[in-house]
This record gives structure tokens, C-alpha cells and sequence, in this order.
């Protein structure tokens, strides 16, 4: 069995705002982008954001030439009658969420890849007895309990 190192991981952030896009425009929601104006790269209308932070309507009808790439979300949109080149890198993405009931994925600033929880540590005196028991909970695969109905 081949082990696949997770340093090497893409984002899940890109992946899931694509999902949840399509989702929401399946659904006749509008998907709304929480971006924060900050990360470096963005590309938003400045007058319009508000404490580091710019909401965007990403709905088919709402912009031109959208881009959901794995690294950036780019397209036009107007505000105030004025067309703007919008461009947005991943990192830079806080949520994406549906304006009718705010139903979406709302991400951590520092990255959504969350480093594994250490394995703790037995201590020395810890006996054998309580190491197996230990290693047989965690073995222990859940099974379901299903009925046969005739």
C-alpha cells in the first residue's frame, strides 16, 4: 500500500466553490463570494469594500466571462454602470454562500487543509493491557444494523 504525502495537497477551496456554485445555481439561489480585499492579488472595485471585505454576486446573470479556476475566480461585473475586471485568488475566497438563506461553506482565513491532531503520547507506566485495548477501540469498524424485512 502507497502512501500519498499531504504537503503536496492542492486546496480543497477552489474544488468546493465550483460545487457549491453549481449547486446553488441548480437551486435558483444566488452564490455570493466573501472575499477578503486584502490577500494580495485581489482585484475588486476598492470603493466598495467595507472593513477589508467585499461581497460579490457571482450568479450567471450577474457577470460576464466567469472563471472558476483551481487557483483564482475571475470575471466582469458592473457596479454602479461601470464594467470592472474582478479577480479573486483562491486564498483570497472567505465564503461562498446563497443570498436567499445564506446556506454555503464559509472557510478559515489561514487555508482550509487543517494539519492532522497529534497522536497522543502513552505514557511510560501505561501497561500492555491498556495499549491493545487502546489499539483494538481504534481498529473497531462500526457496523450497521440493518434488518432484512420480508
Amino acid at each position: 500500500m502507497s502512501t500519498t504525502p499531504t504537503t503536496n495537497l492542492t486546496t480543497t477551496r477552489s474544488y468546493l466553490v465550483r460545487a457549491m456554485h453549481e449547486w446553488m445555481t441548480d437551486n435558483q439561489l444566488t452564490p455570493f463570494l466573501l472575499v477578503d480585499a486584502f490577500v494580495e492579488g485581489v482585484e475588486v472595485p476598492q470603493a466598495y469594500v467595507k472593513n477589508g471585505r467585499i461581497v460579490l454576486n457571482v450568479a450567471t446573470s450577474a457577470v460576464r466571462e466567469l472563471q472558476l479556476h483551481l487557483d483564482f475566480v475571475a470575471f466582469k461585473a458592473k457596479f454602479s454602470g461601470i464594467v470592472y475586471d474582478i479577480y479573486v485568488p483562491v486564498q483570497g475566497i472567505l465564503a461562498i454562500y446563497a443570498q436567499e438563506n445564506n446556506r454555503g461553506i464559509f472557510f478559515e482565513q489561514d487555508g482550509d487543509i487543517q494539519p492532522p491532531p497529534e497522536k497522543p503520547k502513552l505514557r511510560k507506566d501505561a501497561t500492555l493491557k491498556s495499549v491493545s485495548s487502546l489499539t483494538l477501540a481504534k481498529k473497531a469498524k462500526p457496523r450497521a444494523n440493518l434488518t432484512v424485512v420480508k
